[in-house]
């Protein structure tokens, strides 16, 4: 067995102490924001909360789980990060894994297209008009079928599948497999960890994003949580966001304040999304690693 040199302890106490400070610092807003969540909203008002509640309540989660505004928000945006995330992988994946193969004619031209699109883009305006030209204003899609072709989750899934053995397909193609059979069969059920990363990426991307709502959908029915996330945070006060929260709200409301109650907002819109990432780490770090090397 070999012994570390006091030397090589101290370097490690040194870069465990780097790495809890740094953890640190990226959890404690998170939970302070957690704590708050669970405070009475005048005593939060008062400031000096830090690790737990100094009058612990329920209230604000009461208010926010009274809303059926809140409810509608989040199955609208559970519905888009599902459906979204499955198609954008989808149909990204499938273009990767035609792009991959040596045999495509124009495939450098199809792979110049796409890049050239990650860096120059028709702009605002010509966008709105052509969302707007072909019916996807105020509606649900629009939220999916912009963003729905990732080039950069492309390049990744290519250079995967180029590095996948020849005598995998060539074996396949014997049994004959053509190639939705070769995807779907063979190459699909070894690319475990490429997918659930970039699906992980995508569905992260899905949820967190509101600009599109907002400015393509004008009915509050078919908006996402973070837009309603982004009502509650520009509302300056409690009878203002109660008013926006509609008739469904019925607790008392006498402790909880703005700030409160934006808290617990962003405690409820962002935990979901959390909770996927215990289900997929087993494949983040191998998966994050796919790219990383040029042929």
């Amino acid at each position: 067995m070999v012994r570390n040199s006091w030397n090589d302890r101290i370097v490690d106490i040194i870069i465990y102490t780097l790495l809890a400070l740094l953890s640190f610092t990226a959890i404690y807003p998170f939970w302070n924001t957690f704590v708050m969540s669970l405070n009475e909203g005048k005593d939060t008002s008062m400031g000096g909360l830090t690790f737990w509640p100094r009058e612990f309540t329920i209230s604000n989660y009461e208010v926010i789980f009274s809303d059926e505004r809140f409810f509608r928000a989040m199955g609208i945006s559970i519905a888009r990060t599902v459906s979204g995330t499955f198609l954008s992988v989808l149909i990204t994946a499938l273009m990767a894994f035609a792009l991959a193969k040596k045999e495509l004619k124009g495939k450098r031209f199809y792979m110049i297209a796409g890049i050239i699109t990650m860096y120059f883009q028709g702009g605002l305006i010509p966008t709105y008009l052509w969302l707007r030209e072909i019916g996807l204003f105020n509606n649900f899609w629009v939220l999916i079928i912009p963003g729905i072709l990732n080039i950069w989750n492309m390049i990744v899934f290519r250079t995967f599948f180029q590095g996948l053995p020849d005598e995998l397909e060539e074996s396949a193609k014997l049994d004959g497999c053509n190639y939705y059979g070769l995807f779907f069969r063979i190459v699909l059920p070894v690319s475990g960890p490429v997918f659930a990363t970039l699906s992980l990426f995508t569905a992260v991307g899905l949820w967190n994003e509101w600009f599109n709502a907002g400015i393509f959908i004008n009915n509050a029915e078919l908006h996402p949580v973070q837009n309603y996330l982004m009502n509650m945070i520009n509302s300056s006060s409690t009878a203002e966001m109660l008013s926006q929260m509609g008739n469904g709200v019925n607790v008392v409301t006498q402790t909880v304040t703005p700030k409160s109650l934006q808290m617990t907002a962003v405690m409820v819109v962002t935990l979901p999304i959390i909770m996927v990432y215990p289900f997929l780490q087993k494949y983040f770090v191998k998966g994050v690693m796919i790219g990383s090397l040029k042929e």
